[in-house]
């Protein structure tokens, strides 16, 4: 007689999968003893997102209701920063900055490979200063060296596939019981892979996730009508449509970010930890992730340190970036700064001191995934932006993951009809040269003013302060910068920063 699966057995099952994956990870710590952690020293917790824009969280204006209650609610228990940046917007470089303090050309992780410099970086520094050191997720991405020291490390796909609550739950326990049976403080990098693509209940993460996409539903789910369009990007059906998906991932990311606090205080530490949260890029959208634009950079930078930070406060004035990262840890726990640090410390900025060069943000990008190079350079202050396009020529295109999905393409052909959206396109495809913005009166950097005769003289400044800085940190582009006006040598220029990436570039 044939048996009769039921829906109760088919959830219970699903269950059974997910803690199995939990579970049956194979923890190669060794418990050096079994005494409660008694030490007084500051525990840190990085906790970061895939992909995530700033104005997508409810804290720092998005008006999709309730999408990060949890993000929310943190940010309301520390200082929210307006003007927190990543300098390299995209993964492995803007993890490998946060990891080192260090500006990419520096710190050699300039595209998706590791560094062979003998530098400093965090977690290596902190092992060596009697710290337990874990990693969730992102572990290549956020390992600034192939065999970068962590006592304790798992990746996306024992978190089901980066995306599953219960797992990073878990797993942040056994990182802070792992600590405490040491008898050390912790630094725990947990990186949730959301909102990255594939986007929830898309059918391509539906192919993706082996063990049901069910498992992984957010705790709410927004249709079409509730999420809101990035003013950068043009309101069309399928923009609308693929934004939506992305929101139900950020309301995801938000579950996570959720569980991962509840251990804090369920293990009688949140008092005694610095929480820092932040994206390690903006959206995977065009004009956003892999570029130098506003929204590219700006990220939704919270620290809550109790007892020091005053709670629920906003700075709107400082820029911090994620060379600062390192230094501000290590200056919060009492360690000495390397000298070589490209950042500086805002703990006086965190404890309310004024603090002088936080006035504006430089910014870089150098490849793609695809080991194609697109240097770019901007300067960001509170009223404008200035970009430089090392690449752009008239004739190379820009290639980036986020043209696989609608909303580029959804743009292309609307650009047949619609002049605007066609000069969008076009400005995304070859750029210009230089590009320049008042964010006070476009914030969504939709009109390039670089011909603009009435912002020559502050064009000109901005100009000087480029190349002030590049010369100052020894950045490679400098050279491009110097021939801006002469394509071909550009051109030529091009051809041996890509010669030479190759050469930094690990062989496998």
């Amino acid at each position: 007689m044939k048996k009769t699966i039921t829906i109760h057995t088919l959830f219970f099952l699903g269950a059974l999968i997910v803690l199995s994956a939990c579970n049956s990870v194979k923890k190669k710590e060794a418990q050096a003893t079994s005494k409660e952690n008694k030490t007084e020293k500051l525990n840190i917790l990085l906790i970061t997102a895939d992909d995530l824009n700033k104005n997508s969280v409810g804290a720092f204006g998005s008006t999709v209701p309730n999408i990060t209650p949890n993000i929310d609610n943190l940010a309301s228990q520390g200082v929210r920063f307006e003007n927190g940046h990543v300098n390299v917007a995209v993964c492995q470089p803007s993890r490998g900055i946060l990891a080192t303090g260090k500006y990419a050309h520096n710190s050699g992780i300039e595209g998706f490979f590791h560094t062979n410099k003998n530098i400093s970086d965090i977690v290596t520094t902190l092992k060596t200063n009697g710290y337990y050191t874990g990693i969730l997720g992102k572990v290549r991405h956020s390992s600034p060296k192939e065999l970068t020291p962590w006592d304790f490390k798992l990746d996306m796909d024992d978190l089901g596939k980066g995306r599953n609550k219960t797992c990073y739950y878990t797993e942040a326990k056994t990182i802070i019981k792992n600590a405490k049976q040491a008898g050390k403080p912790f630094y725990m990098m947990a990186n949730s892979h959301d909102p990255h693509r594939p986007f929830v209940f898309t059918e391509r993460e539906k192919k993706w996730i082996n063990e049901g996409n069910d498992i992984l539903k957010p705790s709410r789910i927004y249709n079409e009508n509730e999420v809101t369009v990035p003013g950068f990007l043009p309101e069309l059906p399928l923009v609308r449509k693929e934004v939506t998906q992305y929101f139900n991932s950020v309301r995801r990311l938000d579950d996570t970010v959720g569980r991962i606090l509840d251990i804090l205080e369920e293990e009688g530490v949140a008092d005694n930890t610095i929480v820092m949260f932040l994206s390690d890029n903006g959206m995977a959208f065009p004009f956003s992730k892999t570029n130098c634009y506003l929204q590219s950079t700006n990220t939704p930078w919270i620290v809550r340190w109790p007892g020091k930070v005053t709670p629920n406060t906003i700075n709107t004035k400082d820029f911090i970036s994620g060379i600062d990262f390192f230094p501000t840890v290590l200056d919060a726990i009492g360690l000495q700064i390397p000298d070589d640090i490209d950042g500086t410390s805002f703990v006086p900025t965190l404890l309310g001191q004024k603090q002088k060069g936080r006035d504006k943000v430089f910014t870089q990008f150098f490849e793609t995934n695809a080991k194609k190079q697109f240097p770019m350079r901007c300067i960001q202050d509170t009223k404008y932006g200035y970009i430089f396009n090392a690449w752009s020529d008239g004739k190379t295109r820009f290639r980036n993951e986020s043209q696989n999905g609608y909303t580029y393409n959804a743009m292309v052909k609307a650009g047949k009809t619609n002049p605007e959206i066609a000069a969008r396109v076009k400005l995304f495809d070859h750029r210009e040269v230089e590009e320049f913005y008042d964010f006070e009166k476009d914030p969504n950097a939709l009109h390039n003013l670089i011909t603009d005769p009435k912002y020559t003289e502050i064009i000109n400044k901005y100009r000087a302060d480029m190349e002030l800085w590049m010369g100052k940190v020894n950045d490679p582009a400098l050279a491009f910068f110097k021939v801006k006006n002469n394509k071909t040598e550009m051109a030529r220029l091009l051809a041996v920063e890509q010669e030479r990436i190759n050469k930094i570039r690990p062989r496998k």
